[in-house]
């Protein structure tokens, strides 16, 4: 069983962890709800698969949130304790920095734990269905280039306009209303149904009316055509065919770990990071809190933000000098954790007890000019 002043320690590091992280989710899932509500408001989207489309992504990005999240706690657990005097009282019972450690690693092997397994396996597994409500949104034509139904839809500079009343299951089309200015007269056309796809080959997207009737002429004149159809089919230009490429978001992880292209290592790499990320952030969390509210947390703190936001934008930089060749492959992209590990720890090396000690017996092997030796 564990020692008191470990459970102690575990307790108030645990508590902060999971109120930080329930505040984190929650601010993401905010984020991505709002964002999700306008793709539902764009039509691209369609609103029956919020909730799912929200869980995927809230799964996806779980892993990126527990390492900052295990990293804010420590910092602000520690920083109350030190805070109150308790890390004081601790340390003048023989409890230091070690025990700190060992206290602290005990939490951070279950939660490195738990983020490689959401960073290996089921991120991989989100970005996959996600990708797949997208491609099952697109096959379904829900949307003709940005527009739901109730909306008016215009292309080539107003000379189209597209209106559809409602949108059925099964790729139908309700109520639509279509006005043609593209040739010498102009042409309006109206059909109860309809249908809509897009042009693999050239991106165009190709709305056919079925059963309608087309109007022919211009504004003032009485030369109308009035015909009845069967089936029209009325082409739009669009923005050319949509290049296919497999994300390596979606390769689950074994594969990854397989391929020797580097973009493939690059992103098994972004997964085994944030895990590896734990052990490293709490190697670093531990010295940047002041033991005594005596000393300065200022510069602490700066120190901490600039720790932080140091660590995670060189994970970005380092990942994509690998992904397209910067760096060899035998470097990895792991160099940031250490480089930032080295950094904090210079930075503070003037205050270790050693670096104290040491300068105290280096002066007082040298005496100033004048002085004689002991």
């Amino acid at each position: 069983m564990l020692p008191i002043v470990d459970r102690y320690i575990l307790g108030e590091v645990a508590k902060t962890l999971l109120a930080i992280l329930i505040t984190l989710m929650l601010i993401v899932a905010s984020m991505l709800f709002l964002r999700t509500l306008e793709e539902v408001n764009l039509g691209a989207l369609n609103a029956d698969l919020v909730l799912r489309f929200l869980g995927l992504q809230l799964v996806r990005d779980t892993a990126t949130l527990l390492p900052p999240s295990f990293f804010i706690a420590a910092l602000g657990a520690l920083s109350r304790l030190a805070r109150d005097s308790e890390l004081v009282a601790l340390n003048a019972c023989g409890i230091g920095p070690r025990r700190l450690y060992r206290a602290l690693v005990l939490l951070a092997l279950p939660v490195a734990l738990v983020t490689g397994w959401f960073a290996l396996v089921l991120q991989p597994w989100a970005a996959a269905g996600i990708a797949e409500i997208r491609l099952q949104q697109k096959d379904q034509a829900t949307q003709i280039a940005g527009v739901q139904a109730g909306r008016f839809y215009t292309e080539e500079g107003g000379k189209v306009v597209v209106y559809v009343g409602a949108i059925a299951k099964g790729k139908g089309l309700e109520r639509v209303f279509v006005l043609d200015r593209q040739g010498d007269k102009t042409r309006i056309v109206v059909s109860d149904s309809g249908r809509h796809r897009v042009d693999e080959r050239t991106g165009d997207h190709l709305v056919t009316l079925i059963d309608g009737h087309r109007f022919d002429g211009n504004a003032g004149e009485g030369n109308y055509l009035i015909a009845r159809f069967r089936e029209y089919q009325l082409r739009v230009a669009g923005q050319g065919p949509e290049p296919q490429v497999t994300k390596k978001s979606t390769t689950p992880s074994l594969d990854l770990l397989e391929s020797a292209d580097p973009l493939a290592r690059a992103e098994l790499e972004h997964r085994i990071a944030a895990p590896l990320a734990i052990f490293t952030l709490l190697l670093i969390a531990v010295p940047l809190v002041a033991i005594s509210p005596r000393q300065k947390t200022s510069g602490r703190l700066l120190l901490a933000f600039l720790a932080y936001f140091t660590f995670f934008n060189l994970q970005q930089l380092a990942e994509t000098w690998l992904g397209n060749g910067t760096t060899p492959l035998w470097l990895t992209s792991f160099w940031y954790q250490v480089l930032v590990l080295v950094l904090v720890y210079l930075v503070m090396l003037p205050e270790t007890r050693w670096y104290k000690v040491l300068r105290e017996r280096l002066g007082r092997g040298h005496p100033g000019p004048g002085g004689d030796r002991d």
